[in-house]
C-alpha cells in the first residue's frame, strides 16, 4: 500500500535553504511505509510509554504522554494500533480531540536502546471495544489506523535506564492507588470515585 505522504511547502523551503531536498526524498522513499511491519509490531508492543499529538476542531493542539505496562499498546493488524485510556485528570484533551478530528501523531521512544518510531494516522474511540476487558480499569479503547510509519534518526536520544514503573498503572492483581493531588479536588471528583474513596477510608 503506497503512502500519500508529501513534504509541505514549509519543509521544502527549509530543505532548499540547507540543500537537503534530495536527502529528504531519499529517506522518505527508503523508510516511510503505510503498513505496520513485523519489526514495527515487535518494537511498539514492547514499549511501556509513548507520546501522542492531537488537534481539535478549533485548531487547538495537545501533546500527551501515555504510560502503561509493556504490551499495553497492541498492534491489532498491519494497519491498526490499539491502546487503553486510563483514569486521568478528567479533562480528556486527547480523547476530545480524537472525537473532533481523529488526526493523531504517535511517537514511540526506546531510551535504553536509543531508537524511535513515529506513526501518523486517524484515531477513533470505542467505549465498548471488545479489547477493553483485556486492560484492567480501561475507560475506553483508542484505535489508530496507521497511514505513515517511519523511524527517526536516533542520534539525539539520551540513553536512560528504567528505575521504576509507575505504581498507578492499573493491574489485575491489585487495587490501583489514587494520586495525592485528588485530595485537593475531592468535592469535584466523579461521584463514583468519591464513593469508592469514602469506602476505602471507612475500611482503614
Amino acid at each position: 500500500m503506497a503512502t500519500s505522504f508529501e513534504h509541505g511547502h514549509g519543509a521544502r523551503d527549509i530543505q532548499d535553504r540547507f540543500d537537503t531536498r534530495r536527502l529528504a526524498d531519499a529517506i522518505t522513499r527508503t523508510t516511510l511505509h503505510a503498513t505496520l511491519s513485523d519489526g514495527d509490531r515487535a518494537f511498539i508492543e514492547r514499549m511501556d510509554m509513548f507520546f501522542i499529538a492531537t488537534q481539535g476542531a478549533n485548531g487547538g493542539l495537545d501533546c500527551s504522554y501515555k504510560g502503561g505496562e509493556p504490551g499495553f499498546v497492541r498492534v491489532v493488524d498491519d494497519h491498526t494500533i490499539a491502546f487503553p485510556n486510563y483514569d486521568g485528570n478528567g479533562q480528556y484533551m486527547t480523547g476530545g480531540n480524537i472525537l473532533e478530528t481523529g488526526k493523531v501523531g504517535l511517537l514511540f521512544i526506546d531510551f535504553q536502546n536509543q531508537w524511535r518510531v513515529r506513526v501518523n494516522g486517524t484515531a477513533t474511540i470505542d467505549f465498548e471495544d471488545p479489547l477493553k476487558s483485556e486492560w484492567p480499569e480501561a475507560q475506553f479503547v483508542v484505535r489508530v489506523t496507521a497511514e505513515e510509519v517511519f523511524p527517526n534518526c536516533p542520534r539525539y536520544i539520551h540513553k536512560m535506564e528504567l528505575v521504576e514503573r509507575s505504581v498507578f498503572v492499573p493491574k489485575a492483581s491489585c487495587e490501583t492507588p489514587d494520586p495525592d493531588w485528588k485530595d485537593y479536588f475531592e468535592d469535584a471528583l466523579p461521584e463514583a470515585q468519591k464513593a469508592r474513596r469514602a469506602a476505602r477510608k471507612s475500611q482503614a
